[in-house]
């Protein structure tokens, strides 16, 4: 019988390669051969990384030993119970970062609702942050978790950046993409007070920041207080995920308020950690779908079917909090915590690409500028003109897609009603280029310092089916909203007097906690033009029944 090292070093190499990452430091201890077989061996390091994870995308480089090494690094420290290891967030942070940047896709969608595939690396992720306590280790770090576990009472200094490890928490919790709503079991604990109060308070809304997710952060118009001395310059345009985080938890909370999480379309996105939160994340639906010239030269394939969500105070609500009586709250403290219900709106998007430029001097250099137009139509019964913009297919929503210029995908979308602007938005997409979730804020186009303003997020959930016109909404892009409402949903008892029915779900009137049942409309006829929007603009999915869409 021939031993182990007896054998060729190929061979050997072969074996190993399918011994677990963790198990290669307990090989290379057993005897010198053993040792030297796998100190230093890269070729052996690269055969386990590509067993065991994604092959990353073409033309990375990687340091395969190093690659397994901090992988079995991570995974020790994420299932340790040592109460220190939160001193590890930045490794944590960058080899989680790593194995998302280099994760990839597989295969077609599971299902319509789903628009990303199976990821190795992303197994492990979930794996890695399965316990609750890693993920209070690692992910609620930020100020806001500061605030709500010790609220602070009295600032002795003025306002501070943000730290770095506070934002590659808030940036890991954002990746992560389930937001923590409750960091232990008392009431108290809950981060939407806290959330809510950061994304509502207007002095967050600056120059600085484009009124957007970014850090507050180079000179403002000359002339101004923070400019006296007239010098010129840009935003920095980083991204304060601080504020993305809580953007998403604000959103989430009303998600499920309203009953909404029970929807694979939503949970897919907002309840399963990981979803979709890697760059080129997005698999096209339908795999034929229709492209034209000018949309093959687009890297961020904006072209398509987007699902947006927008949230916002009522307006006497948020001018309360905002401008109180003998307000002399200096600008260093914030807010008091805020817990006022608010309304959501849920918004299907349809926009095409129109245009293509190099960059400018303010955007990253690396891809261009990518401008859109389409339109929006709310999905809720109690239709308003602050969501439906153009219901016959005029163009009511515009924007663009760049790099800023430390490389994260930025959207600017600007809300056309009446053929005027009113509502401008500015988000950064989540995972990068081409993956889930682009998460913002919106507010009055010409900046009002009054308001209002509030969080929005919208993801990609179809592609332009072929021979399909761009002026409708149309049975196919509705099918990944509907996906999974017959067969996981309880829509909860049929009494004599109001029908459940699958819009119930979708009833989601502004000032309710949880959703309401729609009516069952009996003299509905069904729409001759493949659009879901009736003449008299009911809810847009009336036609939608216990058997599904009817065929066109």
């Amino acid at each position: 019988m021939v031993l182990l090292t007896q054998l060729p070093l190929e061979i050997v190499n072969h074996v190993l390669s399918f011994v677990d990452p963790e198990d290669l430091s307990r090989v290379n201890t057993t005897c010198q051969y053993l040792y030297h077989a796998v100190k230093d061996n890269s070729a052996l390091f690269r055969a386990v990384y590509l067993r065991h994870l994604d092959a990353p995308p073409p033309k990375t480089e990687l340091n395969w030993v190093q690659e397994i090494k901090d992988l079995v690094k991570l995974k020790r420290i994420c299932a340790s119970e040592n109460p220190e290891r939160s001193k590890y967030l930045p490794f944590v942070y960058d080899t989680t970062s790593r194995l998302l940047q280099h994760a990839t896709s597989q295969g077609v969608r599971p299902r319509p609702s789903v628009t990303f595939g199976a990821s190795q690396n992303i197994s492990i992720l979930r794996e890695c942050f399965s316990s609750e306590s890693t993920v209070h280790a690692f992910l609620c770090s930020s100020f806001l978790f500061q605030r709500a576990s010790t609220p602070v009472k009295n600032f002795v200094f003025p306002k501070q950046p943000p730290t770095e490890k506070r934002q590659m928490s808030a940036k890991l919790h954002c990746l992560y993409g389930v937001p923590v709503l409750n960091f232990n079991r008392l009431r108290s604990s809950r981060t939407y007070p806290f959330a809510i109060s950061k994304v509502y308070d207007i002095r967050e809304y600056t120059t600085q920041t484009r009124w957007g997710p970014f850090m507050d952060e180079g000179p403002g118009p000359i002339g101004t207080e923070i400019n006296q001395d007239g010098r010129q310059g840009l935003p920095s345009d980083r991204v304060d995920w601080e504020k993305v985080e809580a953007i998403m938890i604000v959103l989430w909370h009303n998600l499920k308020t309203k009953g909404l999480d029970r929807l694979p379309v939503f949970n897919q996105f907002w309840g399963m950690p990981f979803a979709g939160c890697w760059p080129n994340s997005y698999i096209p639906e339908p795999i034929n779908r229709d492209i034209t010239d000018l949309e093959l030269k687009d890297p961020y394939d904006v072209t398509g079917t987007w699902l947006r969500v927008v949230c916002f105070l009522d307006y006497n609500d948020f001018f309360g909090y905002n401008f109180p009586p003998h307000d002399d709250l200096p600008d260093h403290l914030p807010r008091h915590a805020l817990d006022e219900v608010e309304a959501t709106r849920l918004i299907v998007v349809k926009i095409r690409v129109t245009k293509i430029e190099p960059p400018g001097s303010e955007d990253g250099q690396a891809l261009p500028v990518v401008h859109y137009e389409g339109f929006s139509k709310s999905l809720d019964s109690s239709l308003d003109e602050n969501a439906n913009s153009g219901l016959t297919g005029e163009v009511s929503v515009k924007g663009s897609v760049r790099l800023t210029r430390e490389g994260e995908v930025r959207w600017t979308s600007h809300s056309i009603f009446n053929g005027q602007e009113r509502w401008r938005s500015e988000s950064i997409q989540v995972g990068g280029l081409r993956s889930s979730k682009v998460v913002g804020n919106w507010f009055d186009k010409d900046y009002d310092p009054s308001g209002p303003v509030g969080p929005t997020a919208f993801w990609k959930i179809s592609d332009r089916q072929p021979g399909s016109r761009d002026d409708h909404i149309t049975e196919h892009d509705y099918r990944a909203i509907i996906d999974g409402l017959e067969e996981n949903i309880d829509l909860g008892r049929v009494d004599d007097d109001e029908e459940a029915g699958l819009l119930g779900v979708f009833q989601i009137n502004s000032d309710d906690e949880e959703y309401e049942d729609a009516e069952d409309d009996d003299n509905e006829e069904e729409d001759e033009d493949d659009d879901f929007a009736s003449d008299d603009g009911t809810y847009v999915l009336a036609q939608m029944t216990s058997q599904g869409l009817d065929e066109k």
